[in-house]
């Protein structure tokens, strides 16, 4: 579970950010950077652009680190969407080269603790054993140069 969690809003739409599943993509700031600039305080200006692109941009993110909720329908966060019942029942998974195992689709994570966390969306999984958010990745692949063959 994120240690922290903050919200953006254009009171019609709230971007929640998990800096803590963040696994540094850049999707979302090389996709809207008018909407999410990592150089700017506060990052995310909610402003900048439609609720709609907004919404179309969070969706693309591979960790779930940002979800949204439409303020309208309360605190109902939404990540990336499955887009037909079909592919809810099949397991979808993506080895990122160089980079992170993606599961994209919802799962239960059973930590070694026998404790179960279900994960909406897409969860990214470490995969060069370095991160500090395990299972999680949290990005530290770029900082220790990790490279696979394929």
């Amino acid at each position: 579970m994120p240690k922290s969690t903050f919200k953006y809003t254009n009171n019609e739409v709230t971007v929640v950010w998990k800096p803590d599943t963040c696994i540094h993509s850049r999707i979302c700031w090389t996709q809207l950077r008018e909407v999410f600039d990592p150089a700017k305080r506060p990052w995310i200006n909610m402003e900048a652009s439609t609720t709609e692109a907004i919404i179309e941009q969070v969706k693309k993110c591979p960790s779930g680190a940002l979800s949204y909720y439409l303020n309208a329908e309360g605190e109902k966060e939404v990540t990336a969407e499955i887009e037909t019942a079909v592919q809810a029942s099949i397991l979808n998974i993506e080895i990122k080269k160089n980079g992170p195992i993606l599961i994209t689709t919802d799962c239960v994570i059973t930590h070694g603790d026998g404790s179960k966390e279900t994960k909406q969306g897409t969860t990214a999984l470490c995969r060069c054993g370095q991160s500090a958010n395990k299972p999680y990745c949290d990005g530290t692949h770029r900082k220790v140069g990790f490279e696979t063959e394929k």
